[in-house]
């Protein structure tokens, strides 16, 4: 029997290459993580390889930064906000994440044939109005139109430019053994009201999205003077996804503590009645910031003067002696819990 040195008896879940994309690709878990890989490896840049929200340039005597990203969500209009909301939050709290005063965003629309003018105009509208509201001006752009039934409406996609006026150099690479995770406030918002939404769910409660620029906060704490080592938003695969990322570009471990993280009761039961984790639900207005321990107390401070981070709180430390980037929670019956990247995603189609 020819080959019997050859038999690898391996589980055939999951799937490790795909002949074609999926939309678990984009979800924010395992797949898209193994594609932004390829790319990275493809391209071979320095920042990419930082796997930070944005890259950091230096031109002359000037620290810039600089992201891009696009946002497909289904449906266009959703529980506190919609498609041009998203696309200004999302692209500004890059740049927060980086550190940045965001200035600058270019954006450019993918039409679909048939979409009625009065649907881009209120997009237009509410992405104009979020630009004034994070304080950057929209200073160029572009339009594309592709046949009725190949853009689901609307696409947009940004790009944004800003200054970082500091010294620090915030990123994976700076989080150290000691450190305390803050998270800016309760999870699992954005992607329990866009299901909710798609799926024609009711509650006792309208669940809002938390979508939300970010700038202030992260400013106000560079104002004080508050030593940042890291910074995250949580938008595809939520608090778990981007604290493991981070784990995983760091070398270290992160433990969270589950009765520490602020998640609303009625998010909770969603989360249980749709078989969701919570932990990997996606936000739009919330943040992690790794800190050194000491500088813990000052920091949530500063982040509770804030509306959109007033229910800041401390809810992990970093270590050195566990596992390498790996994120493990401590349960609230006692037990330990490795929290693990998805192969697949929750939730499609969420920003």
């Amino acid at each position: 029997m020819s080959g019997e040195t050859d038999f690898m008896p391996t589980c055939p879940l999951p799937l490790q290459q795909y002949p074609q994309v999926l939309l678990a690709h984009g979800g924010g878990g395992r797949l898209m993580h193994q594609l932004i890989d390829a790319f990275a490896a493809t391209f071979a840049s320095a920042e990419l390889n930082r796997r930070h929200d944005g890259a950091t340039l230096r031109i002359g005597r000037e620290r810039l930064a600089f992201t891009t990203d696009a946002f497909v969500v289904q449906p266009l209009f959703f529980p506190g906000g919609d498609i041009g909301r998203l696309a200004v939050c999302g692209t500004v709290n890059d740049l927060a994440m980086c550190g940045a005063r965001p200035l600058y965003l270019s954006v450019s629309f993918i039409l679909e044939e048939g979409l009625p003018m009065e649907t881009l105009g209120r997009v237009v509208q509410s992405l104009q109005a979020t630009a004034r509201e994070a304080s950057v001006q929209i200073v160029t752009g572009d339009t594309k139109v592709v046949d009725r039934g190949k853009g689901d409406g609307i696409f947009i996609s940004m790009a944004g430019l800003g200054l970082i006026e500091h010294s620090q150099p915030i990123g994976p690479e700076a989080v150290r053994p000691g450190d305390v995770v803050l998270l800016s406030g309760d999870i699992g918002r954005h992607g329990i009201a866009i299901m909710a939404v798609r799926e024609g769910l009711s509650f006792e409660t309208t669940i809002e999205s938390d979508c939300a620029p970010l700038t202030t906060p992260v400013l106000k704490l560079l104002k004080a003077g508050v030593e940042l080592h890291c910074l995250r938003d949580l938008t595809r695969g939520g608090l778990a996804a981007a604290l493991i990322e981070i784990a995983q570009a760091s070398g270290l471990t992160i433990e969270l503590d589950e009765t520490a993280i602020p998640i609303r009761p009625e998010v909770q039961s969603a989360c249980e009645l749709l078989g969701l984790d919570p932990l990997y639900v996606a936000n739009e207005g919330r943040f992690v910031a790794i800190v050194p321990e000491a500088e813990a107390a000052r920091a949530l401070a500063v982040l509770q003067t804030e509306p959109v981070s007033a229910g800041a709180c401390l809810v992990g430390r970093v270590i050195q002696n566990g596992p390498v980037g790996f994120v493990t929670l401590r349960t609230s019956l006692g037990t330990t819990r490795v929290l693990d990247l998805f192969s697949g995603e929750q939730l499609p189609r969420i920003c």
